[in-house]
């Protein structure tokens, strides 16, 4: 299976070591344009923007860094609840036509609660997720070219329409997550890809089984993608010391008040990640490659793979054997990690076509040794 690999740009600022501002990178434009710029020169297909009050708002960001980018593809949250699907579906057009096709969509529900109320939202976990039902429902009839005629519980609309079609045919895709019953009956009726957070397979296997069956039973089909960090090194051993280097400033106070407010959240998704460490930072390694430490102090995605090139790309190919198809990923920091990621994860994989650009002819690759000659090769991610 030819995959596609996705990077982050961290606008929620970025950092050497969680829980602390010692090695912080301040979050500007600058920065996210270099981690942009990088993703797109190694080779990833696209990038995920966060979304939230704890980060820069996803679509002003998007918009600018397709400006310094040509082949890079944006992953950019839409809120239910927060904004109609009409407007939402005229910003998502434009976005799509004035950057030549690089827009994807996250459907994003939310599980902050204290987030939610501020923003004016304060329905239940399942009315959040029928009202995300409502939203896609009219969306999917924008994307068809309808005229859209809705009265539900939470939304009414008459006479929608889109005007100016986005660029991306049959229509711009649909990426959405959730791991409730209500998440994943709103994922089979409406989306393209399903985004689970790094579980270990066995449990990702589970996920996936549900939502094909409940896609089956709407007469859809869906794919798969699962969002992730990473850490990459070259040994294994070496990649596990910088995975526990990443948390060794975490205090204890830090992890007890992050835990205490991320066990808050009503998420489902965000109960499972919590329940793979319970906070206890001896039980992170889940596995030898598979290490749940983000996950003390950051929301959502908390595990990472970790090893050489070859061990994380086989990781990769056991959750692709599942049915995953796309890999969302990130790292410490966001810069260096993606170009140790792509140096030593890409050559063990393969990937749709358009992600790798060929090199120029005339790239001189690595530096010249003693001013005489240029370094031979060594064998791939070595």
């Amino acid at each position: 299976m030819a995959l596609d690999v996705f990077w982050f740009i961290p606008t929620h600022g970025d950092c050497r070591f969680l829980g602390t501002t010692e090695g912080a990178r301040p979050a500007t434009f600058d920065y996210f344009a270099q981690v942009a710029k990088a993703a797109e020169s190694l080779g990833f297909r696209g990038v995920l923007l966060p979304t939230g009050r704890g980060c820069e708002d996803a679509w002003v960001t998007a918009s600018a860094l397709a400006a310094v980018t040509s082949r890079l593809r944006f992953l950019v949250a839409v809120r239910p609840g927060l904004i109609s699907p009409t407007l939402a579906h005229r910003m998502a057009a434009t976005f799509d036509r004035l950057s030549g096709g690089r827009v994807l969509i996250n459907v994003v529900t939310g599980g902050d609660l204290d987030e939610l109320h501020g923003d004016g939202l304060f329905l239940d976990h399942d009315e959040r997720y029928n009202q995300t039902d409502e939203f896609l429902h009219v969306w999917r009839g924008l994307s068809r070219g309808e005229t859209v005629e809705f009265t539900g519980n939470h939304l009414r609309v008459s006479g929608a329409k889109l005007l100016f079609p986005p660029v991306q045919e049959p229509h711009i895709p649909l990426y959405f997550g959730g791991s409730s019953p209500a998440a994943m009956r709103v994922a089979a009726r409406h989306v393209d890809l399903y985004l689970t957070w790094g579980e270990p397979p066995g449990q990702v296997a589970k996920k996936i089984a549900i939502v094909r069956e409940m896609a089956a039973a709407e007469g859809r089909t869906v794919r798969f993608g699962i969002r992730l960090h990473v850490v990459v090194r070259d040994t294994v051993a070496e990649a596990q010391e910088a995975a526990e280097r990443l948390i060794s400033k975490i205090t204890p106070e830090v992890a007890s008040a992050a835990l205490q407010t991320l066990g808050r959240y009503d998420s489902d998704g965000q109960r499972r990640m919590l329940e793979l460490h319970k906070g206890d930072r001896s039980a992170l390694w889940l596995r030898r490659d598979l290490w749940a430490g983000v996950g003390l102090v950051r929301g959502g995605a908390g595990t990472a793979m970790v090893g050489d090139g070859a061990t994380v790309a086989a990781l990769m190919q056991e959750y692709a054997a599942l049915g995953i198809d796309t890999f969302i990923l990130s790292g410490y920091p966001h810069l260096d990690e993606a170009y140790r990621f792509a140096e030593h994860v890409f050559p063990h994989l393969r990937l749709n076509c358009e992600l790798r650009p060929p090199r120029s002819a005339r790239a001189i690759i690595g530096e010249v040794i003693a001013n005489g000659a240029v370094g031979a090769p060594t064998s791939a991610g070595g």
